[in-house]
């Protein structure tokens, strides 16, 4: 049953309840680089809320915005509304009581594997300046 939050806590975007998380839908999540990247900073801050905007990935915002519906919609994040930003958290407990140790193990692969998720040094605006003639 996926929790409407809508309903029941306002501002909460919908997700799947605990018991309805999918192996195969959370891997699917974790499989992008860019999501990995979401997930490790997510995980970095320790249970605080970011807001989208706070991640600096090498995508549009349109395509930001997708990554977050796949993990939210495979319940890997949780999102809710504040005033005109929608704001993240992970959900390490719910992942952690459905696929003990799964959470961990992804992390640890991705930190042995840096290459795996794209830098900051990879944002469009860092490759604008790098494009850009040198001022005289």
């Amino acid at each position: 049953m996926t929790i409407d939050h809508d309903r029941d806590c306002p501002g909460l975007l919908p997700e799947p309840a605990t018991a309805e998380l999918r192996l195969v839908c959370v891997l699917h999540a974790l499989a992008d680089p860019i999501r990995l990247r979401i997930v490790a900073e997510l995980a970095c801050a320790g249970g605080s809320e970011l807001n989208c905007l706070a991640f600096e990935l090498p995508v549009t915002k349109s395509t930001m915005t997708h990554h977050f519906r796949v993990l939210r919609e495979a319940g890997v994040i949780r999102q809710h509304r504040r005033g005109t930003s929608k704001m993240n958290t992970l959900r390490e407990d719910d992942l952690a009581a459905r696929f003990p140790g799964l959470l961990d193990a992804v992390l640890a692969a991705a930190r042995a594997c840096p290459n795996a998720a794209p830098t900051n040094a990879a944002t469009p605006a860092a490759s604008a300046e790098s494009a850009a003639p040198a001022a005289r």
